[in-house]
């Protein structure tokens, strides 16, 4: 069974990476016109799919590496990099600005309806960090009682996410601009503390190798 440090940093690293704070206002702008109701819908639908896709990198994150002939150690150094540089985004306010792009164009190109899907689930929730947080994860938590843990971690965040989409007014009020931003470049500092320790563990392996 993992241990409660594991299991923790592997929230952490979920929570920070899903980022639902953040997703607040925009999944207001992307649902916006919408009844309370379909808002529901849409956050529930986005959510169901974000979990789904991160699941099935938790489950097979390593087979799939495999079949490109990518080693956990590399994938390890390369996805820590690639965390690191979202917190960098985080810490300088660069993220939230790239990802409200997404999401006007997203309105533009597709129908109301299948905003679920994307811009929402994909890449909004399930993005490239937290699709390789969840690979790097799965590596630390082996065995079947650490790969059920992993998805319990990955369930609990989605969870929270979508209580952020239901409460998505409130949160967004509570916060404030102010609150917003104090929020991530804390969350950015911690992810650019995990990030490098995905890297320290990556370089070890591969030299150990």
């Amino acid at each position: 069974m993992p241990s409660y440090d594991s299991l923790f940093n592997a929230f952490v690293t979920m929570l920070v990476t899903i980022d639902p704070p953040g997703l607040a206002p925009l999944f207001l702008a992307l649902t916006r016109g919408m009844t309370r109701d379909q808002r529901r819908q849409v956050g529930l639908r986005a959510s169901t799919i974000g979990f789904l896709v991160l699941t099935l990198f938790a489950l097979a994150g390593a087979a799939i590496l495999s079949v490109f002939g990518i080693t956990l150690p590399a994938f390890r150094v390369a996805g820590g990099l690639l965390l690191f540089f979202i917190s960098f985004e985080m810490i300088f306010e660069r993220r939230q600005e790239r990802k409200e792009k997404s999401a006007d164009a997203a309105i533009t190109r597709d129908h109301i309806h299948n905003i679920a899907a994307f811009p929402l689930a994909i890449p909004l929730i399930a993005g490239p960090g937290a699709i390789s947080a969840t690979v790097l994860l799965s590596a630390s938590l082996p065995g079947l009682a650490g790969q059920a843990a992993l998805v319990g971690v990955i369930l609990v965040s989605i969870g929270l996410t979508y209580l952020v989409f239901v409460l998505a007014e409130r949160v967004d009020r509570f916060l404030g601009q102010t609150g917003r931003s104090i929020l991530t470049r804390l969350l950015g500092v911690i992810l650019a503390a995990l990030a490098v320790q995905f890297v320290a563990d990556g370089i070890k392996e591969l030299m150990a190798a």
